[in-house]
């Protein structure tokens, strides 16, 4: 199989110019021009040749060659319909690439998996578009798509938030998510100089290990992440308070008070004060009160 050639910035700009390409701000594209950084999302995320790895966003091509290479199977999702023509180009020498034009926000990921890989876990790898990382990430985890890991570039702030822990300022509902069905560890900072065009933030690359089973215990995943937005939606309210006023939470002021002096918490603590574990038993303690 060909070596990438893709990855070093003239190779990025002969091929932007045989195309006449014009970076869409709406789908954020900023693409890769650093082969270490490319060689250090590949290597992290442990593809082997039994792998089938799903890209987001692959641009112009530049990663996909690197995971064709690796992995035994690559499916690659990109909105841009104006790319297309360029990844067949820069794809035609790999044969186990497949490209699909769509919205992955729209595709059924966990069907997909189950048609082109068996139903077995896959990995997921992509320099992600900043603008729609969380709702990608939730929904890779909410829809049960068989997953293994997920390597990816994101900016380094959401990063930061994935992998803190309480009483910290990028502690939120994300961070309680991911910590709920992964264990993240960020692999490498990036700064805005490997891409082109340039973003104005820094990038991480994070990794995020599926755990087999879910480090908390709790009788109603929905309800427990119905608690947590609520919680961080009004951070400066105290928990209570944040409970008590959102829609999503259908107990009284009492049945709130109570389940969270049961957790042996007092009335003003914040929902920022509370670890996942602590999140999952107050939603034991108010879905046994539902009974």
């Amino acid at each position: 199989m060909k070596e990438p050639t893709l990855g070093n910035p003239q190779n990025t700009i002969a091929v932007l110019q045989k195309y006449n390409f014009s970076f869409q701000k709406k789908f954020g594209q900023n693409f890769l021009i650093d082969t270490h950084v490319l060689d250090k999302i590949i290597a992290s995320a442990e593809i082997t040749k039994d792998d089938m790895v799903l890209e987001i966003g692959p641009g112009i091509g530049t990663m996909t060659q690197y995971l064709a290479c690796a992995a035994g199977k690559v499916v690659a999702v990109e909105i841009d319909k104006t790319l297309i023509p360029i990844l067949e180009d820069t794809l035609s020498e790999y044969d186990n690439v497949q490209i699909i034009n769509q919205d992955v926000l729209k595709v059924n990921l966990a069907k997909l998996a189950e048609e082109e890989n068996d139903g077995k876990p896959i990995k997921v790898v992509a320099n992600l578009p900043y603008y729609i990382t969380t709702p990608i990430i939730m929904g890779l985890f909410e829809n049960h798509v068989p997953l293994k890991s997920i390597t990816v570039m994101v900016q380094k702030e959401v990063a930061d938030r994935m992998q803190v822990g309480p009483g910290t300022k990028d502690y939120g509902a994300l961070s309680l998510a991911v910590q709920y069905y992964a264990k993240p560890y960020i692999v490498a900072n990036v700064p805005p100089n490997c891409f082109m065009p340039r973003p104005k933030v820094g990038s991480a690359v994070i990794r995020l290990e599926r755990y087999e089973e879910p480090p908390v215990q709790v009788a109603d995943e929905k309800l427990m992440f119905r608690i947590i937005r609520a919680s961080f939606n009004q951070r400066r309210k105290t928990l209570v308070n944040g409970l008590k006023n959102s829609p999503e939470i259908q107990f009284s002021k009492e049945e709130i008070e109570a389940a969270i002096e049961t957790l042996g918490k007092g009335a003003s603590v914040r929902g920022e004060a509370l670890t996942l574990e602590e999140f999952a038993r107050l939603s034991n303690i108010l879905s046994s009160a539902e009974q």
